[in-house]
């Protein structure tokens, strides 16, 4: 089956248990990353894996808390290379190449500087050197894409699949995907309030990784029910997609009082009897 490690499961609100979104997933040998929020990177290698590692990177949406920690990334994956690993490929809705260029568009980006300097000053050369390089180190090659609703990249062992999810329109744009392939079919829900096209998408899906941002009747969250997902309408969506398993991600902190977690669970259960996982960052889901 896939690997799926929760680097990231929170919100913007940073806290001591979770602080933003972003996984890590493994199909055939090959890593993939979904978001890159606050602290990705970090989080990563607390978690025993390095940014080298992953080939393919795919944005939800543009809200900060998916793609703040996406300039460390990228900065991170050129630093510790040795000039053999493969052009990073990221995907994401409107916006993904424009901020792509701005990090690290030649001559534009603000962070072109730094790739100036550590591929030309000697102090850099040579920690790239003995880490394995060989001169002349190139500066890094990103190949970013903005894409849309359908099959919009695929590897060795997998395909993905994107579909159009209802959540801050017109400000942002936001995709759900879905990974099919022979070790099984993930969906990633992104943010989002119930909608078909995310239902649609996850039908008969082996894990629904899915947004849980706050109890069903919860006053101090009453406007995200309109453009967010509640407990219960993450149940009601696993169960009209006949999802097999459910990871609950982008809990607010209020959820992790002991009383609302209870509680949590509970309203997500009396919508959808299948397997609930909880999700705690730095860790593997298991199958």
């Amino acid at each position: 089956m896939p690997r799926v490690i929760v680097l990231g499961s929170g919100t913007p609100a940073p806290s001591p248990l979770r602080w933003g979104s972003s996984f890590l997933v493994q199909i055939g040998g090959e890593w993939m990353m979904f978001d890159c929020g606050f602290a990705a990177t970090y989080k990563m290698y607390r978690a025993g894996f390095k940014a080298t590692d992953v080939d393919h990177l795919f944005f939800t949406h543009h809200h900060s808390d998916h793609d703040a920690d996406y300039p460390a990334f990228l900065l991170t994956r050129f630093d510790m290379s040795i000039g053999v690993e493969n052009e990073i490929r990221v995907y994401g809705p409107t916006l993904t190449k424009q901020i792509t260029e701005r990090i690290m568009g030649e001559g534009v980006g603000a962070f072109w500087h730094d790739i100036v300097a550590r591929t030309n000053h000697p102090l850099s050369l040579g920690a790239y050197t003995g880490r394995g390089g060989v001169l002349p180190r190139r500066p890094p090659v990103i190949h970013a894409k903005d894409v849309g609703p359908g099959k919009v990249a695929s590897g060795k062992d997998w395909e993905i699949t994107a579909a159009r999810v209802e959540h801050v329109q017109p400000y942002l744009d936001s995709l759900a995907y879905r990974i099919d392939s022979d070790e099984g079919s993930i969906v990633f829900s992104g943010d989002t309030r119930p909608c078909d096209s995310l239902t649609e998408l996850a039908k008969d899906v082996d894990l629904l990784i899915m947004e849980c941002i706050r109890l069903k009747d919860d006053p101090a969250h009453e406007v995200a029910g309109d453009y967010e997902t509640s407990t219960v309408g993450a149940g009601q969506t696993a169960t009209d997609a006949g999802a097999k398993k459910m990871l609950l991600v982008h809990q607010s902190l209020s959820l992790e009082e002991p009383e609302a977690h209870t509680q949590a669970i509970r309203e997500v259960q009396s919508a959808y009897d299948g397997p609930t996982i909880w999700a705690e960052e730095m860790t593997e889901v298991p199958w």
